[in-house]
């Protein structure tokens, strides 16, 4: 995608006024997930109030690497950008357990969307509800 893209499209990765508004503020690059996803943070001027809520004294944000779609942010991160804990992730991170498994996209809208049987994509055609069913009747 050329510059054309970047300065009109939003839904595949970052525009240019997002990386221009990044460099005005000032952001701190933090870190980078295994999607190569890019997190940054801009601690705000001190203003005197002291709630103890990050969302006053630092902004929080992302900038994709590919597609913007949200369920590319692992937990994780996904718990340090609404501010979960104050710290890295990749600085207190318990090691992995056995069962988990990698990211897999959303596949919606894809050719790997699940289709279950009767759905239209696979003819439309689904067994009979004989047994199963019963209709419900306004009488009974």
């Amino acid at each position: 995608m050329g510059i054309f893209g970047k300065i009109f499209t939003w839904w595949d990765g970052a525009t240019l006024g997002t990386h221009w508004w990044a460099k005005r503020v000032g952001g701190e690059h933090v870190g980078t997930d295994g999607l190569g996803n890019k997190y940054y943070r801009k601690k705000a001027k001190d203003t005197g109030k002291s709630t103890g809520s990050y969302t006053q004294n630092e902004k929080r944000w992302v900038i994709y690497n590919g597609a913007n779609d949200a369920s590319r942010v692992p937990s994780e991160w996904h718990g340090w950008l609404h501010g979960a804990f104050d710290d890295i992730p990749e600085s207190n991170l318990p090691p992995a357990k056995i069962w988990e498994v990698d990211y897999t996209p959303n596949a919606t809208g894809t050719a790997q969307a699940y289709r279950p049987q009767g759905a239209l994509e696979r003819g439309g055609k689904r067994a009979r509800a004989d047994g199963d069913y019963e209709a419900w009747s306004p009488e009974g």
